[in-house]
């Protein structure tokens, strides 16, 4: 759904969830989990905590729907909450043991889709690397997509800080990458 009609139905739908209609509670789920999923297996870094951050997401959305206020567009109170429940999720992660996970093994001929997932691992371990508020500015901007004023939003931190944690973030990104000149090739955004 895109474009400012999926703006209001996303908000009419979150009031009806408010409300108490379960079926416009379950839509609005269906329809977002993907990105909730996405946010959460960025700021986490692992698939299956990714998925623990993800359902503590969905279910702190349906159990807040009320305090939606409709104020802002219905996704930047979605990313705050799916970001919050991914770094709750950071936080439980830190206090548990870490098991050791075996990678597989490289497929023959480096096929495109062995490419694509050695290119998706090399990013989520530099982005393991990252400080947490870089990071989690990262994510938001780049994967999910949000304005620098969304992101104030959804972190709840001045946009002036949001610019600097986003450059910060990408140039340790890039550091990490071994690329440190890829900054500079992603446009930046002009409030």
């Amino acid at each position: 759904m895109g474009g400012a009609a999926g703006v209001v139905e996303d908000k009419a739908l979150a009031r009806a969830a408010a409300r108490g209609d379960r079926r416009s509670l379950e839509v609005l789920l269906d329809r977002h989990a993907d990105r909730v999923h996405a946010v959460c297996r960025r700021v986490i870094g692992h698939p299956e905590d990714a998925l623990d951050g993800t359902q503590e997401a969905l279910v702190a959305i349906a159990r807040g729907i009320g305090s939606f206020d409709g104020r802002s567009a219905f996704t930047t109170w979605l990313y705050r909450v799916a970001t919050n429940a991914a770094l709750d999720e950071l936080r439980r992660k830190r206090q548990r043991p870490v098991p050791v996970d075996e990678l597989p093994e490289p497929a023959a001929g480096g096929s495109s889709v062995a490419d694509r997932v050695g290119a998706q691992v090399d990013i989520d371990a530099a982005l393991a690397q990252l400080p947490e508020e870089f990071r989690v500015a990262v994510v938001l901007r780049d994967l999910a997509d949000l304005d620098y004023a969304e992101i104030a939003a959804v972190l709840d931190i001045p946009l002036g800080t949001v610019r600097s944690r986003i450059a910060r973030g990408r140039a340790a990104l890039a550091e990490v990458l071994g690329n440190p000149t890829t900054v500079a090739d992603r446009p930046t955004e002009q409030p």
